[in-house]
C-alpha cells in the first residue's frame, strides 16, 4: 500500500473536521473510539492525534515528510468508526424527507462550526482554506461532498472505499 498523497491527506483531515463539527465533544470522541478500537498505541491521547493530523499542509503548524501508511490506515479507521458512530445524523442531512427548513438550518450550523474549525486550526492565507471560508452557497456542494463521503465511509468496506477516495487525485 502506498502512503496518502498530499490531497488525501488534506481530504482525510478536514474529514475528520467535518466529524468534529458533527460531534460537539468530537476529540473526545475520537479517543475514546480509538481505544475501543485498539488504537491507542497511534492515538494514546490528543497531542498523538495532533501530531498525525498535521501532516495536512493546509493547517497553520504542519509537519513535513510523509505520513507512515499504518497512521492512515488508523486514522481511516477511526474516521469510519466515527461515520458509523454519527451515521444517523449524517442520514438527517443528507435526507430528502426532512422538512426542507429544518434541514436547510442544520446544514447552516454544520456550515458555521466547520468554519470555526477551518479558521482557527488551518493556515488562511492558503487558497484551499479560504475557499472554505466562503459563504454557504459557495462552499455548500464543497460540504454535501464531504458528508456524503463519511456516509459512505460507515459500514462494512467503509475504509476500503474511503482509502479509494483519499487516492483518487481527482477533487
Amino acid at each position: 500500500m502506498k502512503p496518502l498523497a498530499r490531497r488525501g491527506l488534506e481530504r482525510l483531515d478536514l474529514l475528520l473536521l467535518v466529524v468534529e463539527s458533527l460531534d460537539l465533544n468530537g476529540g473526545e470522541a475520537m479517543l475514546w473510539a480509538s481505544k475501543e478500537l485498539g488504537l491507542d498505541s497511534y492515538f494514546p491521547n490528543r497531542v498523538e492525534l495532533w501530531k498525525r493530523r498535521c501532516h495536512n499542509p493546509l493547517r497553520r503548524v504542519t509537519q513535513r515528510g510523509q505520513l507512515k501508511v499504518s497512521d492512515s490506515q488508523a486514522m481511516i479507521s477511526l474516521l469510519c468508526f466515527m461515520a458509523e458512530r454519527l451515521y444517523p445524523v449524517i442520514h438527517q442531512l443528507l435526507s430528502s424527507r426532512e422538512p426542507e427548513k429544518l434541514n436547510q438550518q442544520r446544514w447552516i450550523l454544520l456550515d458555521q462550526r466547520l468554519k470555526e474549525l477551518v479558521a482557527e486550526r488551518m493556515n488562511s492565507r492558503r487558497g484551499a482554506v479560504q475557499r472554505l471560508l466562503q459563504p454557504i452557497e459557495q462552499t455548500q456542494s464543497t460540504l454535501r461532498q464531504l458528508v456524503f463521503t463519511l456516509a459512505l465511509s460507515a459500514g462494512c468496506g467503509g475504509p476500503s472505499r474511503l482509502r479509494a477516495s483519499l487516492c483518487d487525485p481527482t477533487p
